[in-house]
């Protein structure tokens, strides 16, 4: 059996610990038969494309040749178009606040038995979503040192969040994500959509949070009550005994 990697990455915070973790995974390559591509091999670099995202000390930042390969795109002039360009720009979505948000007038379009018309509304929605990914912010790494701090908000047909972390006595993105309601959802109370929110982050964000102190920003008091209401509804009380889990502050 062969097998194939597409790439790895080797680093440590300083020179020395670089070089010895760099050391550990040669010798492991080489016990394990491992070939690489000497070609393809960039030692001691401050930064580089890795799985289409450009890695520095500043952060993590998307890869310009893509986003420049999206921003030359023409509006899209049918369903398959329109799922080709929501498949590159969703791969740098973690990069963009509210991008379920921005992007449901392409994705109804999407829909089972739903006429294809690209009005105003699509055309906007495709624009914003060119301009954010040129726009995008750089991501900082998480430092399992400090607490995580979740930031949610609701609208009438999607959820989003960003996690992040206190550095240099700001808020700093580590990831933005977001989510589409259900119809079943876009019914759901105000109180419940803003939970549904904070359970929607840490279901997405759960290997970041489950063994690390979490900080919850939300804009409506009522949690404070639901997460301590005795006769909640079933999804209530399901959504509350996960969220026990972890080591929670609101």
């Amino acid at each position: 059996m062969e097998v194939f990697m597409d790439d790895f990455s080797v680093f440590g915070n300083s020179f020395h610990l670089c070089l010895k973790n760099l050391k550990r995974v040669l010798i492991r390559c080489e016990e394990t038969n491992l070939v690489l591509n000497w070609e393809k091999c960039h030692l001691m670099v401050q930064e580089g494309i890795v799985l289409r995202h450009k890695i520095s000390s500043k952060g993590i930042e998307v890869d310009k040749s893509k986003v420049e390969t999206i921003e030359k795109l023409p509006p899209p002039s049918s369903v398959k178009t329109i799922r080709s360009f929501l498949g590159h720009a969703g791969f740098y979505r973690r990069f963009i606040k509210d991008f379920s948000k921005i992007a449901k007038p392409l994705t109804k379009l999407l829909e089972k038995d739903i006429p294809f018309n690209f009005d105003q509304e699509c055309l906007e929605a495709f624009n914003t979503l060119k301009d954010k990914l040129i726009n995008a912010p750089i991501i900082i790494a998480p430092d399992w040192n400090l607490p995580f701090e979740l930031m949610c908000n609701v609208s009438d047909f999607a959820v989003g969040a960003v996690l992040g972390q206190q550095r240099d006595e700001h808020f700093q993105p580590i990831y933005y994500a977001s989510k589409t309601l259900t119809a079943a959802q876009e019914n759901y109370t105000t109180m419940e959509k803003k939970l549904l929110a904070v359970v929607f982050s840490f279901d997405k964000f759960r290997s970041y949070l489950i063994l690390s102190k979490v900080v919850v920003y939300t804009d409506h008091s009522a949690l404070r009550y639901l997460l301590i209401k005795t006769d909640a509804k079933p999804r209530l009380i399901r959504w509350i005994l996960l969220l026990q889990e972890f080591d929670l502050e609101i």
